[in-house]
């Protein structure tokens, strides 16, 4: 019998090798699975049916690894993706695991510090481009203080900008067919991280010399940890044509950045996600990536984190079937239907005095208008009701 919930190419799901290949060490004890080799995860991801693996430059190559090594470890990956029908749609680098990043990458006070971030980052950006990515993320895990007196947090967004800016411009002149994408977060492993959501790195952005070619990656986790709604801030970044690429995973509301897997602690939520990025609501389908940054449980062994990864997938498509019956429900249809009124549309935007004049002489009885019921209980109703399959 066929599963029409496994995962196929079209689907476009993406695992990191941070993701699949974490130990399961935490701050209170080591790690409970042994360290796996790049080339078997991506063989594995292939297995189970995932699109694509994405990648920390030290995820793959050792901090300390000679030009040799590198391009021995490299050239069989490539064979590994190869052979699994694997590919690598995103890359980023580490700029927050080595001591000499305890202070921040690109905001750190010491210039010395600086200079290493972007010629890490450089390189990280060719081996990117080399595995084929089209896609680099910029996480700033330690972009952030503990005591803001060490720093004027304008001139930390200024150094943030100024590295931006010179990594465009590297892009541009290596001739790269790449994009940016910057992932906020608003605390762990900082006490506070500089654009701690979405819609600061959607200003930021605008501050760029370049910002046709940088977007955002929102994380469910992240936007959650704030207490914020992960729908919202991506169609925010939807609407703005920024969403280059995106971390799905799971989290509570108020703890540590838990990286649960998608839908574990969210089906709602998830689901009404899923309505946005499938277009089931009507929207055109985002075509990008669907990645998973998530970690199987501390509990789990080496099957259990491919129970895991299987997860993320299934799920996903199960809602995906969920949201498609909802979108298609006859009385959501009725309940969500554009309210149109062709007499007053057009005066509520695209400014001019006669429409002014307009808007003043409109009778409009809000009272009868406030007192009408919207209905949204029911339609949420309908929605819990297709999401528990009840109908």
């Amino acid at each position: 019998m066929t599963d029409r919930y496994a995962p196929k190419p079209e689907d476009r799901f993406t695992f990191g090798l941070w993701t699949v290949g974490n130990p399961g060490g935490d701050p209170f004890g080591p790690a409970v699975r042994p360290t796996q080799d790049p080339c078997d995860l991506v063989r594995k991801l292939g297995e189970i049916g995932a699109w694509g693996v994405n990648l920390h430059d030290n995820d793959l190559i050792p901090f300390d690894a000679s030009a040799s090594e590198r391009d021995t470890i490299v050239g069989n990956f490539k064979a590994a993706c190869e052979e699994s029908g694997i590919v690598v749609p995103m890359a980023t680098t580490n700029l927050f695991s080595h001591p000499i990043f305890k202070d921040g990458a690109f905001t750190a006070n010491d210039p010395k510090v600086r200079a290493f971030a972007l010629r890490k980052t450089m390189d990280a950006i060719d081996l990117g481009v080399e595995l084929g990515a089209k896609n680099f993320v910029f996480w700033g895990g330690r972009e952030g203080t503990e005591s803001d007196a060490c720093r004027d947090p304008r001139t930390a967004i200024q150094r943030f900008r100024d590295g931006i800016n010179f990594l465009c411009e590297y892009v541009k002149d290596q001739g790269y067919d790449l994009r940016f994408a910057l992932e906020a977060k608003p605390n762990e492993p900082r006490g506070d991280i500089y654009f701690p959501t979405t819609g600061h790195m959607l200003h930021f952005i605008e501050t760029l010399d370049h910002s046709e070619m940088v977007g955002v990656n929102p994380e469910v986790a992240h936007e959650t940890m704030a207490g914020l709604s992960f729908v919202h801030a991506v169609g925010q970044a939807m609407e703005a044509n920024k969403l280059f690429h995106i971390d799905l995973n799971s989290q509570k509301i108020g703890r540590y950045d838990q990286d649960f897997r998608f839908g574990a602690e969210d089906p709602k939520q998830a689901l009404l996600l899923i309505r946005l990025l499938e277009g089931t609501a009507g929207g055109e389908r985002w075509e990008g990536s669907r990645h998973f940054d998530a970690h199987s449980y501390r509990t789990e062994d080496i099957d259990g984190v491919w129970d895991f990864a299987r997860g993320c997938m299934r799920t996903y498509n199960i809602l995906k079937e969920r949201a498609q019956a909802f979108d298609s429900d006859a009385e959501v249809k009725q309940l969500t239907a554009e309210m149109v009124d062709p007499a007053i549309d057009p005066l509520l935007k695209d400014f001019s005095p006669q429409k002014v004049e307009a808007l003043r002489s409109l009778s409009i009885d809000h009272d009868a208008i406030g007192a009408a019921g919207m209905q949204w209980e029911r339609l949420d109703q309908i929605l819990i009701e297709h999401l528990l399959g009840a109908r």
